[in-house]
């Protein structure tokens, strides 16, 4: 088993409305020096090392299936242990 840990984000050039809610609310908690907020989602999965073609392959056709839009987002993919 691995542990897998798959980082999906919106492309630059889609607009992030929930990380510029984030980016006006920062100054008001005393964070005024902050500029650029994306936010995304972090998914972690176990997958068997028994998976056809590996564990990061299956991982990536996971991201590409359902975890992310091929569209609108990018994903990164790590191997956190195996």
């Amino acid at each position: 088993m691995a542990r897998v840990a798959v980082d999906v984000m919106l492309k630059h050039e889609i607009l992030d409305p929930q990380g510029q809610a984030v980016e006006r609310a920062l100054p008001a908690l005393g964070f005024p020096h902050v500029s650029d907020v994306r936010v995304g989602k972090h998914v972690e999965l176990t997958v068997d090392d028994a998976a056809p073609g590996g564990v990061e392959h299956a991982a990536r056709r996971m991201a590409e299936a359902l975890l992310a839009n091929p569209v609108i987002e990018d994903f990164s993919i790590r191997i956190l242990d195996a």
